[in-house]
């Protein structure tokens, strides 16, 4: 097997990691399921077991995976946004499932605004982790901290249109999101840059 000198100290030997780069999957996987999210938030669809189907496992689960494998790679940025927003899905997902099984009363409007301005504080710092980081991802960060601001605001105030409003921002952010996962994996397989991600 190959392997390489670290640096650090020259009697360490480590394994060249060769593994597929597993940040288009949590790209698309966040992205996907904030598309869905959000075209109920804007009003279109109900909240059906479609969506929580796909809170849970491609929303959650699946970048619960790609989080441990960032950590694999050495990517703390990538670690600590998969599996955090992995957990944010599952959570979700069980903060809707749980009063319907009679496990827990149902979040109040309150309950929900706090849960939704704790998130917002993670994003406002991986939002600025991003300003050492590609335009799309930027961009991408800036709408998902607006929507969770508005979100957060729908809750406190019960102003529905701030909800309406997060929900069309937030189809925006998983288009983007989808669009730098799908992105990057055009581009690994072309061997060049196809698309601007």
């Amino acid at each position: 097997m190959d392997t390489i000198i670290d640096e650090k100290n020259k009697n360490n030997l480590f394994i060249l990691d060769n593994t597929a780069n597993p940040a288009p999957l949590g790209l698309c996987a966040f992205g996907m399921t904030t598309i869905l999210l959000s075209v109920h938030n804007a009003g279109v669809t109900a909240l059906s077991s479609a969506i929580v189907a796909m809170m849970l496992m491609y929303g959650g689960l699946a970048q619960v995976i790609v989080g441990i494998m960032e950590w694999k790679k050495g990517n703390t940025f990538g670690l600590i946004t998969f599996t955090s927003f992995g957990l944010f899905w599952i959570t979700f997902a069980m903060i809707l499932i749980l009063p319907l099984s009679g496990f827990s009363a149902a979040p109040t409007p309150i309950d929900l605004g706090v849960f939704l301005a704790a998130w917002t504080i993670l994003v406002l710092g991986l939002f600025i982790c991003t300003f050492k980081m590609f335009m799309i991802l930027r961009m991408t960060f800036a709408l998902l901290l607006i929507v969770f601001i508005l979100l957060a605001l729908a809750n406190f105030t019960g102003i529905t249109y701030f909800h309406l409003f997060a929900g069309f921002l937030g189809i925006i952010t998983g288009i983007l999101a989808m669009y730098l996962g799908i992105g990057a994996v055009i581009n690994d397989i072309f061997g060049r840059r196809i698309l601007p991600v």
